[in-house]
Formats: C-alpha cells, structure tokens, sequence
C-alpha cells in the first residue's frame, strides 16, 4: 500500500484520517481533541452537545417550558452552550495540532441557530464543518461568514451537483471538502434516495468517481473527497491512493472511534461493539426524520420492527372493502377492517396488544396500554429536536406542524439517544452504527478486548490497519 501523505485541511497540512461527527454526547470535545492530537481532524458533534459546571459535572438537560415553542427554544440554547463547551475542551486537548471539526445535522432543529451560536461564541476554535442529514444549501454562506470551511456531506454525484450550481460556487474558497457516505453502509442517518433500492447496495468506487468528475468540472480538481460510510481500515482502500480518477481523499472513521478510551460510550456499549456478527446492523426507515439509517438490532429496534408489522389499513366508516367492523376499547368504539385483516387484529387484542394507534397512512398499529401510554407522553412532551419530525408531527414552520397526524409506528430520537450516551442502556435504546462494526470482533487489533486510546488507533491507521 502507498503511504499515506499529508493533505491541506481547513488551512493546515494533517494526516488526511477523519473522525466521524456522531451526535447526542458520542463525538466530544475529549474525543475529537486527542484525534487532532495525533495528527488528524477531530470531530466533536454539535447535535445536543453535553456541557458541564464549573467542577466539570455534567448538566442535565431539563426542559421546563409549557409548550413545544419553548422548549424548542430551551433546545437551542442548550445546544449553543454544549456545543461550544465541547469546541473549548477539544482545543485544550489538541495543543494547537491537526484540525477541529464540528459535525451538525442540518435537519436537526434550529441547525442555522446552533451552528451561528457556537461559531460565534467558539470563535477561532473551529476549523471546519460537516454537514448532511439533508440539503444544507445555507452551509457555504454561514461558514464564509465566520471564515470557517466546509464540508457537506452527500451520497451521490447528483446531491453535489445541486449544492454547487444553486450556493456553493459562490463560496468556493471555504469549500474544504466534500464527503461521499456511502448510503449502504454508513452509521446512523443515511442519504438513500427514493430511486435507490435499500436491499440493492452499490459499490462506492464509480459514484466516487462521479463525484471527482463533478467536482473537476467545478474546478476542484484540489479539494479533497472525503470517502466515509463502510470505511474500516485504509488498506481496503489502497487503490485509491494516488488514483488520479479519485483524486485527493481522505477517509473518515465513524464506528471505530467508539471503542477508544477517549470515547464516552458506556463500557457496556463498547463489550456489545466486540460481540456483533454480520448482519447484526439494521437499514431501516423507522427514524422520525424520514431518512432511512442504520442501528445494531436490539430490543429497542426489535419492538419497532414487531410494531410495523402489527399493521392494517382501515376506515372510519364501512366503504369498499372496508367491510369488516372491529371494536376495541372499554367504550366499544370501531372501525372497519379487510376481512382478511380481521382475525390478524383480534389474534393482537388477545395477546395483549389492546391498543390500535392510528398513522399518517390510514393505518392501525396495535400496541399494548403501556406502550401507548409511552408513545403519547413521548410525542407530548416534544421538544422540536427537529426541523420536521414524524414522529410527534412537530415542525419549526410558523404552524409549529407538519400538518400530518403523528406518527406511533417512530419514536422519539432526542430522547433515546440521550439515554443511550448517558446510561448503560444497550437494549432497550437506539444503538447507531456502521454495517462494518461486526469486524471489531474478528480484527486482531482488538485481540482480548484490547481498547486502543485515540492516539494508538491513529497510529495503527497510518500504517494500513
């Protein structure tokens, strides 16, 4: 394998090696802080981000407004404090080597807010942001305006395309590089596109190349790909160093950052990392972002799955087919079913799935008293961690609505995540991560459990591992 050269990020040569942003208190500043350290670009999460008082205690985020208005506005000052916190305590880390990005999720709620709030209160501490999770067209005109670069993150040549011709060329200079996620294999949200078939996984190499091609064409024949999603070891891209047809890479590590030293996962979550087997990942379209993503199969992600298929169309009143009359309840209420459908519910009912919660699609899902207990306390107590959620119908629009009923068939991301970063809750809570995490447990590196810290993982890196 050619040896890996220095290359030219956010204004300073560094080892082109990039941790992946991972929101909800995944990616800190202690994190991203050691990976500059060693030489590479850090990645602190600016999606809800931890922060600390004065004796370095975490501080809980405790909503108290009456409305969701409030307590989205709760949330962005929350994540304006955490995010700078964290852009603090990575540059003490670093000393002043390699770079330090900010990963943001433009779909999160008030994204433009946060990300202004954190730039101007961390001012000189970031050096570059990435950004996907949706089309951040605005990205480019705020990162010129704090003299920042940026990195958007896309899955297609297409996406890039878009960005360019209606706001990227015009703020050419800030552009530091552009992040192909591999839609298939990436951790967490994933940029799959409605002609894109979920089952069907394509090869990186030739929308890689489309994506160079676009890129030349635009006159970035010197702005970096950053190849992320799928990537576990430089070695398995070797011939992408020094191709022409890729051009200048670097290559972004998402899952195997959380089992480092440095990294706050609980240590019940990094003895679950060495134990997945293939397929223990699963490509799902259940998050309330309506985006599809990717998470280890558990009971959280099980009980989604079951949820779903607890599922039948239905009417308010008998029409067409809707023939079959269905009564649920203490007060006998109905609807009307497929026949067919019929006894599918009542075989539910009987086995304690009592309760049928309606969705944006005409459907019933049936779920126990408790569970829908959780689902309509969850979706009540929203807090807008979106710009648009599915799951509570909240939107940050003038209606404060997506104009859509909510919907029971999701959950509440905000909450899960922050569970699963601050307790050892593995099973119970939504567990992101890359289809490529069950290599922990057969990669010799990890040999005996072996956590390796940032600064040892770098370097086992660098040398192909």
């Amino acid at each position: 394998m050619k040896a890996l050269q220095k290359l030219w990020i956010s204004g300073k040569d560094v080892w082109p090696l990039v941790e992946g942003g991972k929101g909800i208190g995944v990616s800190t500043g202690a994190s991203a802080g050691a990976w500059a350290a060693a030489g590479g670009v850090g990645t602190f999460s600016g999606v809800n981000a931890d922060f600390y008082d004065e004796n370095g205690r975490l501080i809980p985020m405790i909503y108290t407004g009456k409305t969701r208005g409030e307590r989205h506005e709760e949330l962005i000052a929350f994540g304006i404090r955490g995010g700078t916190a964290q852009a603090r305590i990575a540059n003490d880390i670093s000393g002043g080597a390699g770079r330090i990005h900010m990963n943001v999720m433009w779909e999160m709620g008030g994204c433009e807010r946060i990300l202004e709030g954190i730039l101007t209160q961390a001012r000189g501490l970031v050096h570059g942001v990435t950004c996907g999770a949706g089309m951040p067209y605005r990205l480019a005109e705020i990162a010129a305006k704090y003299g920042v670069y940026y990195y958007p993150i896309v899955s297609s040549a297409r996406a890039f395309r878009a960005l360019w011709k209606r706001a990227y060329h015009k703020s050419k200079e800030w552009l530091g590089g552009v992040v192909y996620e591999d839609p298939w294999l990436a951790g967490g949200h994933n940029g799959l596109s409605n002609n894109e078939n979920p089952r069907s996984p394509e090869a990186p190499y030739p929308r890689v190349v489309d994506l160079r091609r676009e890129m030349n064409a635009a006159g970035l024949t010197d702005t970096p790909v950053v190849m992320a999603g799928g990537v576990w070891s430089v070695s398995d891209f070797a011939d992408w160093i020094g191709n022409p047809e890729i051009g200048p890479v670097a290559f972004q590590f998402g899952t195997r950052p959380l089992l480092t030293r440095e990294s706050p996962i609980s240590d019940e979550w990094k003895t679950r990392l060495l134990e997945l087997n293939p397929g223990d990942v699963l490509l799902h379209r259940f998050s309330p972002t309506g985006f599809y993503s990717s998470a280890v199969r558990n009971a959280f992600l099980n009980d989604l799955v079951a949820r779903s298929e607890r599922q039948v169309d239905f009417r308010a009143a008998a029409e067409g087919e809707f023939t079959a009359e269905l009564a649920f309840g203490r007060r006998g209420r109905s609807v009307f079913l497929k026949p067919e459908d019929k006894p599918k519910a009542e075989a539910w009912i009987a086995e304690g799935d009592t309760e049928p919660l309606k969705t944006p699609d005409e459907t019933l899902v049936f779920v126990t008293p408790e569970t829908s207990r959780r689902i309509l306390k969850e979706q009540t107590d929203c807090m807008g961690c979106l710009s648009a959620c599915n799951f509570s119908n909240w939107s940050q629009n003038e209606e404060g609505t997506t104009g859509r009923r909510a919907d029971p068939r999701s959950f509440c991301i905000q909450k899960t995540l922050q569970s699963i970063a601050h307790t050892g809750d593995i099973e119970h809570e939504l567990m992101f991560a890359g289809h490529n995490v069950f290599r922990f447990k057969s990669d010799p590196f990890y040999r005996n459990g072996f956590v390796p810290t940032v600064k040892e993982l770098v370097e086992h890196l660098l040398k192909g591992g």
